[in-house]
């Protein structure tokens, strides 16, 4: 399986837009699925259909519940896996996170850094993860003057265009 991410579009075989029923058609054959939150949405309780995968999980949304709003990938649960994640052919799991991050930039689309441990590609409408799991190694000394966070990301978000022009103004709001 190899998955390629087409923000702000959505990724191979799943576009935003698509009517909930193709998406948990589409989901379960995939591996196996659990729903959500099916009733109807609020702006924090929306449709979430989980889609357990034998190396790693994602999360498809539908902030309307009825179409894909957005997305999450995990990083795959052991380095060796074969599903391969990619952005213009970069392997967003197994790139170093800043160094996908300078990849980033250099195509033209600033990462928002406010919010450490999870940067923001806005004109991607990409969400990077980077917090700690105990299985992803650090990119430097962990003391409490350490920048250090995990050598790679822990999971990626895609969601549509403007996706995160309410987040980014919240955080502007909040003075970060």
């Amino acid at each position: 399986m190899h998955i390629e991410l087409d923000p702000p579009n959505g990724i191979t075989g799943f576009r935003f837009g698509m009517p909930v029923d193709q998406l948990k058609a589409a989901a379960a054959a995939l591996g196996e699925i659990r729903v959500g939150n099916e009733g109807p949405p609020t702006k924090w309780r929306f449709m979430r259909i989980y889609t357990q995968l034998p190396q790693f999980d994602i999360m498809f949304c539908s902030e309307d519940g009825k179409t894909l709003t957005s997305l999450d990938i995990a990083r795959p649960y052991v380095d060796d896996a074969d599903v391969p994640v990619t952005w213009r052919g970069i392997d967003v799991f197994r790139t170093p996170a800043r160094e996908l991050m300078e990849q980033i930039e250099a195509a033209g689309y600033p990462v928002d850094h406010r919010e450490k441990s999870h940067p923001l590609v806005p004109g991607l409408s990409l969400g990077l993860n980077w917090n700690p799991r105990d299985d992803i190694p650090f990119d430097g000394d962990i003391d409490e003057d350490s920048d250090a966070m995990p050598l790679y990301l822990r999971g990626i978000l895609v969601a549509p265009a403007e996706y995160y022009d309410e987040v980014l103004a919240e955080i502007a709001a909040m003075g970060r």
